[in-house]
């Protein structure tokens, strides 16, 4: 056997390896084999082949899982950097490194570029797809969601709609997909204040998981977790807690301790106790929110400045005026470096803010 040969060998080991333990959850053994099998890769084969790109993206796509959206980020962009190099403009492998790259933008709160990517993602889909193609589907689904994350609810619903009509022409009644085009538009209602609307949807979208997943599976998790959004706003907190206990249950079986959506599990326990008027263990659960999202999120992400703003909340009920006012104010000034100024949290802290400096 030849040298090359010999490397070949080894290095579709180390990616063989690599996918089996990303598909087991298993993301740091993962990574290990992946960054070998790109060293081996990097010393055999000339900077634009595309078995780099594809290296590159598998990188990248465990960092995405592990939350570590910057370093998926940079990662996406050497992929995406050799395959706009090596293929036809119009290739759907192209459209695809949009699309991932889209959403980490979404993730780290940079929605202009995610709309960016996505559009580029979208150019594709219409020149080589059906209008009512599967993929067309997803780019709807994804745009909704950066729209929902800038407050743009009417928008978002446009988009959402769209997804979840493809899914229903094109989908059995029971599929995933269309299980998260109800859970996605009745997080939407939630967002809009229609909970009987976001609940209703909700409802379909946990049904159909329940009856083809796992009950320890992660997507359950976070339907049960929306469950317990729309019971949080329609004021029946113990029935919200139920549902936030059934998520945590689950992710402390199916997700690392360090991933970033920890902190929104916190954060929507630490919500429920706040509701209910027990402000030492909302304050507990909103510390250990900021705590991993302080480590795991960019400073200016949207889910620091929610857990700031809840954090300040609890301290404006307990009497403690200057410190919400300084929780308030960090909040704020997260908003308004990513969301427009007519965002309803935007416009919700400049109240609060204002509240509470008249009792100072």
């Amino acid at each position: 056997m030849g040298c090359n040969e010999s490397a070949m060998t080894v290095n579709f080991s180390f990616t063989k390896l690599g996918l089996e333990h990303e598909r087991k959850g298993e993301y740091t053994q993962a990574l290990s084999y992946y960054e070998q099998d790109l060293e081996i890769k990097l010393k055999t084969l000339h900077t634009d082949h595309p078995d780099l790109a594809i290296c590159c993206n598998n990188i990248a796509g465990v960092y995405d899982s592990m939350g570590e959206y910057s370093k998926a980020l940079v990662f996406y962009e050497k992929s995406l950097d050799i395959k706009e190099k090596i293929l036809p403009p119009n290739h759907e492998e192209l459209a695809s490194c949009y699309n991932n790259t889209a959403g980490v933008y979404d993730n780290l709160g940079e929605y202009s570029n995610a709309l960016l990517f996505y559009e580029k993602s979208h150019g594709i889909f219409q020149k080589t797809l059906a209008p009512d193609h599967p993929n067309l589907a997803t780019y709807y689904n994804n745009v909704g969601l950066v729209y929902r994350n800038m407050g743009d609810y009417s928008k978002a619903l446009e988009f959402y709609e769209k997804d979840l009509e493809i899914n229903q022409k094109n989908l059995p009644r029971d599929n995933p997909s269309l299980a998260t085009s109800y859970n996605n538009i009745g997080s939407l209602y939630c967002n809009m204040g229609e909970y009987a609307k976001a609940l209703k949807y909700h409802e379909k979208g946990v049904s159909i998981k329940e009856k083809i997943l796992a009950p320890n599976d992660p997507s359950l998790g976070n339907s049960y977790n929306n469950i317990g959004l729309v019971y949080d706003k329609m004021g029946e907190y113990s029935k919200a807690l139920e549902f936030y206990e059934k998520s945590l249950h689950i992710k402390e079986k199916t997700v690392s301790p360090k991933h970033p959506s920890w902190g929104a599990s916190y954060n929507n326990i630490g919500s429920a106790h706040y509701h209910m008027g027990d402000y030492s263990k909302a304050l507990a659960f909103y510390d250990k929110s900021i705590d991993i999202s302080e480590k795991t999120l960019p400073p200016n992400h949207l889910d620091l400045a929610t857990s700031y703003n809840n954090i300040g909340s609890v301290y404006d009920k307990m009497g403690e005026y200057s410190t919400a006012l300084s929780f308030y104010r960090r909040s704020l000034e997260i908003f308004e470096k990513s969301v427009p100024e007519v965002h309803p949290c935007v416009l919700e802290l400049k109240k609060n803010i204002e509240l509470v400096k008249r009792k100072l």
